[in-house]
């Protein structure tokens, strides 16, 4: 190696010693970066290491992507709501993303759009419904639950 290519590659070094960053170290960069992915993204995410896990297990990542699509934030009431019916990553998979799968249609292109407030409440009464089903038939709460369903109205119908 000559002279020339050695101080070269010193200050290569250098230069990558100063570059250096590491996402991991920066939780609250990471947090923000998270916020933003959807929601099959998000959970490719929690595979990539335990830290990302333990952040992508945050139901506050899950609370602002299932209401990102909101014109304006959800009353202060809804979260205890949602949080003592399984959270908001379980809302997110059985109400949110099945109507954003639907809403995309054939192409599977997501529409950008603003959910009304009529929307949001029919998704968060879907969720409640979905819930005291399946505890009515995890207690044998009697009868046969999947006649009064309302879990109908989450399929998709031809006219």
């Amino acid at each position: 190696m000559r002279q020339n290519d050695v101080g070269v590659v010193a200050t290569y070094r250098d230069y990558t010693k100063r570059q250096a960053f590491c996402i991991n170290d920066h939780i609250d960069i990471l947090i923000e970066v998270l916020k933003r992915l959807d929601g099959a993204s998000l959970g490719v995410a929690a595979c990539v290491c335990r830290l990302w896990c333990a952040l992508a297990r945050n139901d506050s990542l899950w609370e602002h992507l299932c209401f990102r699509h909101v014109s304006s934030p959800p009353p202060p009431s809804v979260r205890p709501v949602v949080v003592a019916l399984g959270g908001y990553k379980r809302l997110y998979m059985v109400c949110v993303r099945p109507v954003l799968s639907r809403l995309g249609g054939d192409s599977g292109v997501l529409r950008r759009r603003i959910w009304t407030r009529d929307e949001v409440q029919l998704s968060l009464s879907l969720f409640c419904v979905d819930y005291y089903e399946r505890l009515g038939k995890l207690g044998g709460g009697g009868g046969d639950a999947s006649a009064s369903s309302l879990m109908f109205l989450c399929k998709p119908v031809n006219v």
